[in-house]
């Protein structure tokens, strides 16, 4: 069984061989563990790939260098500060502060009108991965990194005319790579937003329903008419959307189980969403022993797997800064059991 029938297959609820595997991690591993990135990558080829035939515009907004100690400026106009290297750091100086901001706002259209695919077919036929395709959609963090995240949230909460407007215009420019990208030869396609504190949402359901459900539904639509999985991520507490995800048509979900009641959902809708991991990057995979990282994997069986053996789950972690490398190979050795 090859990589792309293994994610196919999950994504059905049907049985695998193993679990599908995929490696995330912070820019900092590949940056400066390139030796242990290699290992691991030796000893657990993942399953998954990106579409490395698709390349998009410049943007006329980027400037500086992403990941590194300094200032940088985002392909939307955003300004950051990293203070240490191999992560992308906070927003600092975002754009769009007033009225006038907004009208002398212009997305990087550029981007795609650049966008250039030529590549991806022949990229496709020469891997037996399963090929999901990254985009730039992620509404409520844009909007974030654009106005400000305090500034933000008093917006949603009086539905300034500023929030209306530009949440507007961004989800235009979502609509418009999502249909570049649907049109390509991937397999999948994934979009995000991190929604969830460590207790709870950040904004009520209510208005989450409102302002952002919407859009995620036409979303899933456009990319479920072109043939392609959805595949979706949040980090934080998000249980009081996950109905709504699993009812819009997100075929995978990635988030922090182990801040919410993973058994819970598991209860509620395995065979209904597939879950993409993930393992617990926070207090586990960091800082915990191989035993501790061994029974979250098989926590997260016992909580997840109840749709039949192997179903339904992906064997996926994030490698963060600090993560030892006997943690995650611990860790995919242990998924490799279930």
């Amino acid at each position: 069984m090859d990589g792309r029938e293994r994610v196919a297959r999950t994504l059905a609820h049907r049985p695998v061989d193993r679990l599908p595997r995929e490696l995330w991690m912070v820019p900092y591993i590949w940056q400066f563990r390139g030796e242990e990135l290699k290992r691991l990558n030796e000893l657990f080829p993942g399953d998954t790939a990106g579409p490395d035939g698709i390349r998009y515009g410049p943007s006329g907004h980027a400037r500086g260098t992403p990941f590194r100690v300094g200032r940088w400026t985002d392909e939307f106009g955003s300004g950051w500060e990293a203070l240490e290297d191999g992560v992308a750091g906070e927003v600092k100086d975002p754009p769009i502060r007033t009225r006038a901001d907004l009208d002398r706002y212009r997305l990087p259209w550029e981007m795609l009108d650049g966008f250039d695919a030529s590549g991806q077919a022949e990229a496709y036929r020469a891997t037996d991965r399963y090929v999901k395709a990254g985009t730039h959609v992620r509404p409520f963090e844009r909007l974030q990194f654009l106005r400000g995240s305090e500034q933000l949230f008093l917006d949603i909460a009086t539905e300034d005319p500023i929030f209306l407007e530009l949440n507007e215009r961004l989800h235009e420019f979502a609509l418009r790579e999502l249909r570049l990208v649907c049109a390509q030869a991937v397999d999948g396609v994934s979009f995000m937003d991190d929604w969830g504190s460590q207790r709870a949402l950040l904004i009520s359901p209510a208005a989450w329903r409102k302002h952002f459900g919407p859009l995620y539904r036409e979303y899933c639509a456009l990319i479920r008419a072109a043939g392609k999985h959805v595949f979706f991520h949040s980090d934080g507490h998000i249980e009081a959307i996950f109905g709504d995800l699993a009812d819009m048509g997100v075929h995978a979900v990635n988030s922090q189980l182990f801040c919410m009641d993973m058994e819970g959902l598991g209860r509620r809708y395995a065979g209904r969403v597939a879950f993409w991991g993930e393992l617990d990057r926070q207090a586990i995979l960091p800082f915990g022993s191989e035993r501790d990282v061994r029974e979250g994997v098989r926590r997260m069986g016992r909580a997840l797997l109840r749709d039949g053996p192997r179903t339904g789950l992906f064997a996926e972690l994030s490698w963060e800064t600090v993560t030892p490398f006997r943690n995650v190979a611990a860790a995919f050795d242990e998924f490799g059991k279930l």
